[in-house]
């Protein structure tokens, strides 16, 4: 049990699981009786993850399927629900960066794009289906409800804000809180519980490139533990640290030329 009282989830797909927040989430999640189903681009550092969520007693299975490969992900997705429930999917595969050139912009951004953005749809989409096909368990929902599955989805606090030297990254996080959230209370009614995850910067193999100060950064572990709390009290929006948050929310509320001035002279992304 939770400390919310619901029931840890038995069946957990997780995207982007061989690093980062996607592998402290895995171990996590790890213990007896419980399924896993994870996705990374590195079969290597996957199997490294899977192996230690196994020494937890998990039964792990690893999967090299792109995110971007709708047809593949739905199959991966439909198939590991057709054989056990599937009570949690974290779409947490994401990828960050710059460009050099304008030369290579429009490259970069559809890059990013296919990732965090339609890597959202092909992980989400299909979940929802398969979670829809399936009976609701004791997992306490909104008001109390037994919930048929969960869906967080790996955003940012960098959703809240036009980051003039992140531009497609911040943009399409944006996009992922936004359709979590916006999708909520459509999928409350069905059962289905979904929530938009927001972390500020987070010790990762992606913000190792960064060489810009990252105020409030966080170790993966005490991340990952505060998004599982989140989900486990099926809060719709899970944003951390506070610090960042009040920094972001209060950036957002100026007058727009000083913010977008303010921004102007934030670093940009490598």
């Amino acid at each position: 049990m939770s400390k919310s009282g619901s029931l840890i989830p038995s069946g957990v797909l997780i995207t982007g699981a061989s690093s980062g927040i996607g592998e402290y989430l895995a171990r996590q999640y790890a213990a007896p009786g419980i399924r896993l189903a994870l996705t990374g681009r590195n079969a290597e550092r996957l199997e490294a993850v899977a192996e230690i969520c196994r020494t937890k007693g998990a039964a792990v299975e690893c999967h090299t399927t792109p995110v971007t490969d709708a047809g593949a992900m739905r199959a991966l997705i439909l198939d590991f629900a057709a054989r056990g429930r599937l009570d949690l999917v974290l779409a947490n595969a994401g990828i960050s960066g710059g460009f050099k050139d304008w030369g290579g912009f429009d490259a970069h951004v559809r890059e990013v794009a296919a990732v965090n953005i339609d890597g959202v749809f092909n992980t989400v989409n299909p979940a929802i289906e398969a979670m829809l096909g399936q009976e609701a368990s004791p997992l306490l929902g909104q008001n109390r409800m037994p919930l048929r599955g969960q869906i967080g989805v790996v955003a940012s606090l960098a959703s809240f804000l036009p980051l003039p030297g992140a531009a497609i990254y911040s943009a399409s996080k944006a996009f992922a809180r936004v359709y979590a959230e916006a999708l909520r209370s459509q999928l409350a009614p069905k059962g289905i519980g979904i929530s938009s995850i927001c972390p500020g910067f987070v010790v990762s193999r992606m913000t190792a490139k960064n060489r810009f100060p990252m105020p409030f950064l966080m170790e993966t572990e005490p991340a990952a533990r505060r998004i599982a709390q989140g989900l486990a009290e099926n809060r719709a929006r899970i944003a951390f640290p506070w610090p960042m948050l009040a920094v972001m929310r209060l950036l957002e509320s100026l007058p727009y030329p000083l913010t977008s001035w303010l921004l102007s002279r934030a670093p940009a992304k490598e």
